[in-house]
């Protein structure tokens, strides 16, 4: 740790460029120390030796393909036995976008991968790190796509993400008591490379829905501050998410029962 009072240390995924990065910039000017994980570590390492002049704060680079088991296994044994770890920033993730019966079915098994296996096997070991020691924060980066499927019809992505903001919920549920935090952010198109890398390309997406990924990251960080479980950065009125939450949650009831509903017509059984 550095001599200067800190935080702990944030691990965050992804850390390279983008989301990721901002976010590496932004936790270092809060006081924490971090631990960088990402594929590209001529990118992680300029990054570091900017932070670590810039802040002062303690920085590791970990080269790490979070579609590799073994590399996948060096980051849960750091969140599970490094004390110095609270805060762990679940963002790497990769986007596939087009035909679902066009797409190569070994892209999206790596896409799931990386989007839904890596991310929960790393808040797991976050979480059974944090547990023992009664604090930490887990933040795992969705998407509003997967609040919206018709955005890109038969996207795998969307669906990963719609897991990532269940998986967060969840998890809030259960182990808040233990003194965990968490928090979903679902940001809207973002100006990243991730675009690029989909094969949909950047020059594609109207330029009025693409938000800086700096003020992303900002608006992320205040949705964490103030305690928000979801955050939606591009929202205006909270009271949607909040009248959309209802709704669901005026499901239950309804949601399992001894009979089907009235309205399908289906014969009930006499009782023996």
């Amino acid at each position: 740790m550095s001599d200067k009072i800190s935080k702990g240390a944030a691990l965050v995924t992804g850390a390279s460029s983008g989301i990721g990065a901002v976010y590496a910039d932004r936790l270092a000017k809060r006081g924490y120390d971090l631990i960088l994980a990402a594929r590209d570590e001529g990118r992680l390492n300029a990054l570091a030796a900017r932070l670590r002049a810039e802040t002062g704060v303690k920085v590791d680079v970990v080269r790490a393909d979070l579609t590799q088991r073994d590399d996948l296994a060096r980051l849960e044994t750091r969140l599970r036995e490094d004390a110095s770890v609270t805060l762990l920033v679940n963002n790497a993730g990769a986007a596939l976008f087009g035909s679902f019966t066009d797409s190569d079915p070994d892209r999206l098994e790596d896409l799931i991968q990386l989007n839904v296996v890596a991310v929960t096997r790393l808040a797991h070991a976050a979480a059974a790190g944090f547990g023992p020691r009664g604090r930490g924060t887990i933040v795992n980066i969705a998407s509003i796509v997967g609040l919206a499927p018709e955005l890109f019809p038969g996207s795998v992505y969307g669906a990963t993400k719609a897991y990532v903001t269940y998986l967060t919920q969840t998890l809030h549920a259960a182990l808040t008591p233990q003194g965990l935090t968490f928090q979903a952010v679902l940001p809207g198109a973002t100006r990243t490379e991730i675009w690029d890398r989909s094969g949909h390309g950047l020059a594609n997406v109207p330029d009025e829905i693409l938000m800086p990924v700096d003020e992303l990251v900002d608006a992320a960080l205040a949705g964490l501050d103030a305690g928000e479980l979801v955050t939606i950065p591009s929202l205006p009125d909270p009271g949607d998410w909040a009248a959309l939450e209802a709704a669901r949650q005026k499901l239950g009831p309804n949601l399992s029962a001894k009979r089907p509903a009235a309205r399908y017509g289906v014969k009930v059984a006499e009782p023996a």
